[in-house]
């Protein structure tokens, strides 16, 4: 037999509850007026029953015996009467609602399992974050998959928000439960982004060792200075800090171990890396990474941001969403004022595939007609240069120059 809920296990009044149903002298078990009916949504199975306990073992009076008040349990807050005041009947309806609630449980518990999804700690009717089964959180593994189960455990939703996946989907545990598509706005409920210092993530100035990393890349230490690239110990790892600032503010931090392992600081707003760059600039350049950023001020130009999430695997097939709605894209939204001022956007995203399905969903927000993009040379007689920090490494800091004075229209189909 399947395991009760982790929430359901572990609450203090779970032990009481299974008492009353023991109980030989009926003991009905009031709520009072503090505790709202959510809370026994959530330690049970929901019932549409607007009485807390309705349905107990039946007492052998028919009448009233005792109009006395209830008497408080000063241990938990419930109240109790010693004897049943009323015919509490138990009704077939409410029995087989209740089997329902638990069947309910039994098979959401299993398919998501099935799925990969991990519910042991997951709490129903509220957002879980969780590491995705599709993705495993990418290279950083990033706790991305947002999951909402239904109170009832009627049905369930989930979408990753990790730029490269996207996985989503949903599924009822019966065919006459409530229908998936009225949760999926509860997943995307806006979260007060963490407010962060640098002393708050212990962030220290780079080591000797990191500062070699970045020569071997043509990056040197006074860009490094003037990005307020950082880094962070994690026990014996040195991980590289890339902070991400607005205004002077700073609104993220995001790692990268030496072996390209990444991750970014949890819950924080998700903005252009190099943002302040860009304020007032007729001309915005857009590649794909820190170091792509980075390199980009080696060759002489400082107007240029990096997005701070990747590339997709591929160009969306549907509509570009409302503003409110395109999550993946809020870092592009939150800047609006900044690319409406500026007469051409320069998409310098990599080579790959995705690097150019990055470019085209730019451009689809954007507007084709005010973007422009480059053409990476060629390494050997098969294949170009990928990015801005790969041209820099090897053709060096003219030829970059070169490929962003050299860059074409965006075509328009």
């Amino acid at each position: 037999m399947s395991r009760l809920p982790y929430h359901i296990r572990h609450n203090p009044h779970f032990c009481l509850l299974k008492l009353s149903f023991l109980s030989s002298n009926s003991a009905v078990l009031l709520a009072p007026k503090t505790f709202s009916s959510s809370f026994f949504r959530t330690l049970l199975p929901s019932t549409p029953s607007p009485k807390p306990c309705k349905r107990l073992v039946p007492s052998l009076s028919s009448k009233p015996i005792s109009k006395n008040n209830s008497l408080k349990l000063p241990t938990n807050g419930f109240s109790s009467l010693p004897y049943a005041s009323v015919t509490t009947p138990v009704y077939p309806k409410d029995l087989e609602e209740r089997h329902l609630d638990t069947r309910s449980w039994q098979i959401m518990n299993k398919r998501l399992t099935d799925l990969g999804i991990n519910t042991s700690e997951c709490v129903p009717g509220k957002e879980n974050r969780l590491l995705c089964p599709s993705c495993n959180g990418g290279e950083s593994e990033e706790i991305s998959l947002s999951l909402f189960i239904e109170e009832d455990w009627s049905s369930a939703k989930w979408l990753c928000f990790h730029a490269k996946c996207g996985w989503k989907g949903a599924t009822k545990a019966l065919a006459d439960g409530k229908p998936s598509d009225q949760i999926f706005n509860k997943v995307n409920k806006y979260k007060a982004p963490r407010q962060i210092t640098v002393e708050g993530l212990l962030l220290e100035p780079l080591s000797n060792e990191v500062i070699a990393y970045f020569a071997e890349r043509m990056i040197s230490a006074e860009t490094l200075k003037r990005n307020a690239v950082m880094q962070k110990r994690l026990g014996e790892q040195i991980n590289i800090a890339f902070t991400y600032w607005r205004k002077g503010a700073l609104i993220s931090c995001k790692y990268r171990g030496i072996e390209k392992k990444r991750f970014s600081q949890k819950d924080t707003e998700k903005i252009f890396y190099g943002l302040d760059d860009i304020e007032d600039e007729s001309d915005i350049i857009i590649v794909e990474g820190e170091m792509d950023k980075l390199a980009m001020e080696e060759a002489g130009f400082r107007n240029c941001v990096s997005v701070p999430d990747g590339a997709p695997q591929s160009v969306s097939s549907k509509e570009v969403p409302d503003e409110e709605k395109d999550t993946k894209f809020q870092y592009l939204w939150k800047c609006k004022e900044y690319i409406a001022k500026a007469s051409r956007i320069i998409l310098a995203t990599d080579g790959d595939s995705p690097g150019q399905a990055l470019a085209e969903e730019l451009a689809r927000r954007i507007g084709r007609e005010r973007c422009w993009r480059v053409k990476w040379p060629k390494k050997n007689d098969t294949a170009d240069f990928k990015d801005a920090n790969e041209v820099l490494m090897y053709l060096g800091p003219n030829a970059l120059k070169d490929v962003i004075d050299n860059a074409e229209l965006y075509p328009i189909p």
